[in-house]
């Protein structure tokens, strides 16, 4: 078989024929993106069948699309953004600088991390920057797509790179407004059938899929008569060259060469002599022409296999150990043998013809192959990547040149937002001799990577690597990283005494200290005693931690001074000082407050936590939004589903009660893969209050017998909440004695732990009522004068209007009205709707018995209207019943009105309604799809509509008769 110069057969210049199938499927899917959509479509099928040509006959005649390319390559997998830096930096170093400046502009400037191989710019303090890698990308196809439609066209996917390979993905699910084709071409044999990501991009709801099949024998035919030009080819010829190769482009195009040069004609006559051509025979036909070269040609040929296409002629010679001259007098002989195409930098004809030359060698020579490849790119200065990708396919390869080469590596990678690409060179660098101190500091460096998506891994490393540190400031990063990775793995059967003593050691070792430095570590390590005081008490015991910083006021210029500032607000909440002396604290510690990171781990934990029970729910929102989005895209599952978990919080607390349950799902969906949750515990105890909250007694038993093992083993502050949840289904389900139990359990957990504050752990004013209908007034008295003092105490209105609440019910005569009266005039301007519908029922029930049903109507009426928006199906009837003996209607159906929205509803119900889609919505507002149908088909219930072209028509309605005020404040 022989290569024909003019026209390869293994290259693209032949016509594109017999694809009119797959041409009109894709014109298909190029309307839909036209039309403002943006949609993937995958040409798959095996080795040299088509798809890149296909794909490029396609865009070279559909003039509507700007085209961005990139061909993956098999070495590059480990390259961090290597599929996306060939999409976008031709596109960028061909622009004026003007229109670069446009496209990068403002924050997206950053993306240049992922896109310049020369940026050396050292990464801002904290900074995320995987997260606004993705979200920066995103920024720029949008910018792209709105001059003119966009495609993305990436050739052999299954070799893409993880971090590009998760952008893709990532765009995808936030973006269906963009006029943005993804189009990729796949192997068969050679999908990435096990890896999530690839799955989810081209999953049947993303994508078209186009299985590029053989050709027929018509066009067989037409390929027969493009070679043999004007001689009308004969049926029985063609039928045999379709029966000889099976109709595959690559084969038949072989099969014409050889059978042209060897004078063969398109005649029946023949037709016997057409050999069979298959891809083992192409690639023995391409080694048997190796064979008959010279050595310096076979040489050139493994180092363009092992070196990749279009590097410079210096690299090529020095893997050959030749000079410039022999290699491109190599060169032109592989060209005559049609191995590289004939034009630019020396590249093969075909990815078959890399893989024959690479099957030639047997494992220790491909070793030896890629450990030259990496020596001699290290030594010509090419990117570290580029050596640590031969140096993983290399194997073991020692030198003082490796470990550098592959450290530089990691921090590229992660500079460019890749972790696990920084994990995978980290863990090569493992296999070098190294000494104790400097393997612990590549552990490290490895566990804080991997902190990123693996906790478990970076607890492994990170305890491996503290046995070396001896530095202190290494060592109090490596406690941070440690510490954070267990906040994540919930079952770690990592030692956490031994934790907690390596920390105090290092904390007293500080605290004598005179420097600024020293007093800094030591104020973080008190910041993580107290985490791991109130997240572990059963490791550290309460008294174990105590606030560091003594009694000074101290200062918020310095991190460990913001994180001491938190840990005071947060312990000053639990002791139930009051609220404006929290609150000035926890403003000093959160002013500004900087992206997530380790080195400032636990402070928005313990700042997150204080504003909740502050009631500071919109500021607590914006900040789970603000640090959900910062982790957006970073693989980091467990503290994507604690924020998640948060949200659900947040929801529960406004009474939100459907929002909440559908927080509950998505974080319940952000498992791990073992299955375990960071906070598992308050995830069913938000599902067993929802559940009561809504009427769902046998569901919410059906969460909570999960739980129902004796003998808890390690007390924390989770559990606490949760028997209060549990406590209030035994009430439910009519077994008062276990409810009374249960809370006066949550009572002793709490005191263990040092809670004092109702705000935190209301058990008492949940145990009153449980008491009256025992029949132990005196108990229940007792009890709702001790909450009311400590919520007095704290200053918090939601805590106050609760305990004014069972004090009002534990209370006789006008003394107990008066009580419920101003109970329901302080909760009225809190967030805590649903806590003023419970007080809205008992005030309104209260003045019923003393036969103001005028009063009564009005009470219980606003408090239907609040257990209605929130959903709360169980009171509303409660409110409904008591309606009704007050002479009040009870309207069951029809329009609520914006008043009946929860905020929830009313916020994306005004995005719906201003044109937003459900994607766009649950990117503005970090939540998923699934809450945003949710509150869409609870706010057209409550406003009496069908859909989304009603919508603004009832949003604007709803808003002019709720008072003036405007919906899109929401």
């Amino acid at each position: 078989m022989t290569f024909a110069h003019s026209r390869d057969a293994c290259g693209d210049d032949w016509p594109l024929v017999g694809r009119e199938r797959e041409l009109a499927a894709m014109d298909a899917v190029a309307a839909d993106v036209l039309s403002g959509r943006t949609r993937v479509v995958q040409l798959e099928g095996s080795a040299g069948i088509g798809k890149s040509a296909l794909l490029s006959t396609w865009w070279d005649r559909n003039g509507q699309f700007r085209v961005l390319r990139a061909r993956c390559h098999p070495l590059e997998r480990a390259f961090a953004f290597g599929a996306v830096r060939q999409l976008f930096k031709p596109l960028l170093a061909a622009v004026s600088d003007s229109e670069r400046a446009h496209l990068l502009a403002g924050p997206a400037a950053a993306t240049l991390r992922a896109l310049d191989d020369a940026a050396t710019d050292p990464l801002p303090e904290n900074a995320n920057v995987t997260a606004s890698t993705l979200r920066e990308l995103d920024a720029l196809v949008a910018r792209l797509a709105r001059r003119q439609p966009l495609l993305l066209a990436v050739d052999a996917l299954q070799w893409i790179d993880q971090p590009s390979l998760r952008w893709l993905v990532h765009f995808i699910g936030r973006a269906d407004s963009h006029p943005v084709l993804i189009a990729v071409t796949t192997r068969s044999a050679e999908g990435r059938r096990l890896d999530p990501l690839f799955a989810e991009l081209v999953r049947p709801a993303n994508c078209r899929t186009l299985v590029v099949e053989p050709l027929d024998v018509d066009g067989v035919g037409q390929l027969v008569r493009t070679l043999w030009g004007a001689e009308e080819p004969d049926a029985a010829f063609c039928a045999a060259c379709h029966a000889a190769t099976g109709g595959h482009p690559l084969f038949v195009r072989a099969l014409l060469h050889q059978a042209q040069r060897s004078g063969v004609k398109p005649t029946t006559e023949f037709r016997d002599r057409i050999p069979t051509v298959t891809l083992s025979t192409l690639g023995g036909e391409i080694s048997h022409r190796l064979c008959q070269a010279s050595d310096e040609v076979v040489a050139l040929a493994r180092a363009l296999a092992f070196l990749g296409d279009r590097k410079p002629p210096e690299l090529l010679a020095a893997h050959c150990g030749t000079g410039r001259a022999v290699v491109q007098s190599a060169a032109e002989e592989l060209r005559s043998l049609g191995l590289l195409r004939a034009d630019g930098d020396p590249r093969f004809t075909h990815p078959v013809v890399r893989d024959t030359v690479l099957a030639t060698l047997s494992p220790e020579e491909l070793g030896v192959g890629h450990a030259r490849a990496a020596q001699v790119s290290c030594l010509s200065g090419r990117p570290d990547e580029e050596v640590a990708a031969h140096l993983l396919a290399a194997g073991p390869v020692h030198g003082s040149w490796v470990l550098p080469a592959l450290r530089r590596a990691a921090t590229e990678a992660l500079r460019r937002g890749a972790p696990e690409t920084a994990v995978t060179y980290l863990r090569s660098a493992l296999h070098q001799p190294l000494d104790e101190p400097e393997r612990a500091r590549v552990l490290l460096e490895l566990g804080t990577a991997a902190s990123h998506y693996e906790a478990a891994l970076a607890i492994s490393c990170v305890t491996g690597a503290l046995e070396g540190l001896t530095d202190e400031a290494a060592r109090s990063d490596a406690l941070g990283v440690l510490a954070y990775s267990l906040l994540l793995s919930r079952g770690s059967r990592t030692d956490l005494s031994s934790v907690d003593r390596k920390i105090a050691a290092l904390s007293e070792r500080l605290s004598s200290g005179p420097g600024a430095a020293d007093r800094e570590l030591a104020l973080r390590m008190g910041a993580l005693r107290s985490w791991m005081e109130f997240e572990r008490p059963s490791v550290t015991g309460p008294a174990a931690a105590p606030s560091p910083g003594g009694d000074e006021d101290p200062a918020d210029r310095t991190a460990g001074e913001r994180q001491l500032l938190a840990i005071r607000a947060f312990h000053a909440l639990r002791a139930a000082l009051p609220a404006p002396y929290v609150t000035a604290l926890i403003e000093r510690a959160s002013v500004n407050l900087p992206a997530f990171s380790h080195d400032l781990f636990p402070l928005h934990y313990f700042v997150a936590q204080t504003l909740l029970y502050l009631d500071e729910l919109e500021t607590a929102d914006r900040l789970n939004r603000h640090l959900t989005r910062e982790i957006s895209g970073r693989g980091m599952e467990l503290l994507v589903s604690s924020l998640t978990v948060y949200r659900a919080v947040l929801a529960l607390r406004r009474g939100n009660i459907a929002e909440a349950l559908a927080a509950a799902q998505d974080a319940a969906d952000h498992a791990s893969p073992t299955g375990r949750l960071p906070y598992a515990l308050t995830l069913d105890t938000i599902r067993i209050d929802a559940l009561l909250a809504q009427g769902r007694v046998e569901a919410a038993e059906r969460v909570a017998v999960s739980h129902a093992v004796a003998g808890q083993t390690e007390v924390a502050w989770e559990r606490p909440r949760f028997l209060m949840s549990l406590a209030a289904l035994r009430i439910a389900q009519g077994e008062l004695r276990s409810g009374l139990s249960l809370l006066r359990e949550c009572g002793h957990h709490c005191e263990a732990l040092g809670t004092v504050s109702p705000a935190m752990s209301p058990w008492r004013s949940r145990a009153v009522p449980v008491h009256l209908a025992l029949g132990e007034a005196e108990s229940a008295q007792a009890l709702a004068e001790q909450e009311l003092d400590l919520a007095r105490r704290c200053r918090l209105p939601r805590a106050l209007g609760v305990a004014l609440r069972a004090a009002g019910a534990a209370a006789a005569g006008s003394r107990g009205l008066d009580m419920l009266a101003e109970a329901v005039t302080v909760l009225r301007p809190t967030p805590a709707r649903l806590e003023l519908a419970r007080a809205c029922h008992d005030f309104g029930v209260a003045l019923l018995r003393r036969d103001d049903k005028r009063g009564a109507r009005r009470t219980l009426r606003e408090g239907l209207d609040l257990a209605v928006g929130c959903g709360a199906t169980a009171l509303a009837t409660r409110l409904e019943e008591g309606l009704h003996l007050a002479g009040g209607r009870v309207a069951r159906s029809g329009s609520q009105g914006i008043r009946g929205l929860t905020a929830g509803e009313e916020r994306v119900g005004t995005l719906a309604a201003q044109g937003y889609s459900n994607k766009q919505i649950a990117e503005l507002l970090v939540v998923s799809l699934r809450t945003v149908e949710t509150h869409l088909t609870g706010a057209y219930r409550k406003l009496g509509i069908t859909g989304r072209p009603h919508l603004a028509a009832a949003m604007a309605e709803a808003g002019r008769h709720r008072g003036g005020s405007d919906p899109a404040d929401a």
